[in-house]
């Protein structure tokens, strides 16, 4: 029997690339001091989830000299995440046949050439945070997350999470509980909230949809109400690790998109036009514009925040 600070599980993978962990688990982290992820001074990261079979803590080191990925895991869910560590860390992405077109992405996709889509397999897990950032800065969305987590979320397992703070998301049926002032208590409006709460109620055949096509849950997810072809997106790309899954309807992406392969800004069918040659690989263009940084000169006036609703609570 292991000892209370003794993993539940451990893995060694040794990826038959130079597996970038931090960048391919990038786009789990919703914003600084995300309450479910956390990376600690010597670069281990720490996430903490709710999976099939429970919480989980999972501990993360990139690739050592002898090019191994060193995990472990705590609680319930520890085998079942364990299993999906290659998976997870894009085992799965196949990038051959992706070609940079656009002279833009040339020296990004060399350097970048490594990156994988992840592939959580947790469908509600990537769909919450989705819609708190639906049609609002990040900055508000991230410190809603944040607020949603620490107050309705859980501890996630085992004592090294405890002094890490970390948490996992709430449960279904705790989302499904929260009352609408409570919401708005977390800057969250009544149209993000109640997409929240039907996502809720029907949480267990969300995540059958790892088992379908990437079409098929695209169809199915925009099937619920609130949810759009931006929201489907966010999803595919990080429960299902869908490597043509375009952000349409993001506030940023066309225009910078465009505005890195052309010199000019676009809408969203200029997007489409974009990066129809590069199907089946579209996210990986988009991916590779935000890791070199090549976003449009910003001139105009921020976003501001909102300021109608109830007074920002602590947390």
């Amino acid at each position: 029997m292991p000892t209370l600070e003794e993993p539940d599980a451990v893995r060694v993978w040794s990826p038959d690339w130079p597996c970038p962990v931090h960048s391919v688990l990038g786009s789990l982290r919703r914003g600084p001091g995300d309450p479910t992820y956390v990376v600690d001074a010597d670069a281990t990261i720490w996430k903490g989830w709710r999976t099939p079979d429970g919480r989980v803590t999972l501990s993360l080191r990139p690739l050592n000299l002898a090019g191994e990925v060193h995990a472990a895991a705590w609680g319930p869910g520890a085998d079942w995440v364990l299993d999906g560590l290659p998976e997870l860390l894009g085992a799965h992405d196949d990038p051959s046949g992706f070609e940079p077109h656009h002279e833009a992405l040339v020296a990004p996709w060399r350097r970048h050439r490594h990156w994988r889509v992840a592939r959580t397999r947790l469908v509600t897990d990537a769909l919450v945070p989705a819609v708190l950032e639906q049609k609002v800065t990040g900055t508000e969305a991230f410190s809603s997350f944040r607020r949603l987590v620490r107050r309705y979320g859980e501890p996630a397992p085992g004592p090294q999470a405890a002094r890490r703070r970390l948490m996992v998301q709430p449960a279904p049926e705790r989302l499904r509980s929260i009352p609408s002032w409570e919401w708005l208590r977390m800057h969250v409006d009544p149209g993000r909230s109640r997409t929240v709460v039907g996502a809720a109620t029907v949480a267990a055949s969300l995540e059958r949809l790892v088992s379908v096509s990437a079409d098929e849950a695209d169809r199915r997810l925009r099937s619920l109400p609130g949810v759009g072809v931006w929201t489907s997106a966010e999803v595919r790309s990080r429960a299902l690790g869908d490597a043509d899954a375009v952000s349409f309807g993001d506030f940023h992406v066309a225009k910078d998109v465009g505005w890195a392969l052309t010199g000019t800004p676009v809408d969203d069918d200029g997007l489409a036009e974009l990066l129809e040659p590069y199907r089946p690989h579209r996210l990986r263009v988009q991916a590779l514009v935000l890791m070199a940084g090549m976003h449009r000169p910003r001139r105009g006036p921020r976003m501001s925040l909102p300021t109608h609703l109830p007074a920002r609570a602590r947390g």
